[in-house]
């Protein structure tokens, strides 16, 4: 069984986006339990294929998973 769900397959049905994802105004965030120390981790990506390939890397064992979020580059919140 698949440990994670292939995040270019589209949208949740019923889902609309309020933000045109062509212009670049996404960048995507892959949150995943690093089984090495048991902490939870966040990594951006500018594309979907990258998100979505190290989501699969990260879910290396049974424990592990990985969700990919896409946000609109508008919310990203500013450095400290």
């Amino acid at each position: 069984m698949e440990n994670n769900q292939k995040f270019q397959q589209g949208l949740a049905p019923g889902f609309e986006p309020d933000f045109d994802a062509q212009d670049g105004g996404l960048y995507f965030t892959v949150t995943y339990l690093d089984t090495d120390c048991g902490r939870i981790r966040t990594e951006s990506f500018d594309d979907a294929s990258a998100a979505d390939r190290f989501a699969s890397r990260c879910v290396t064992d049974e424990d592990g998973w990985a969700v990919v979020d896409a946000i609109p580059a508008n919310e990203r919140r500013a450095a400290a």
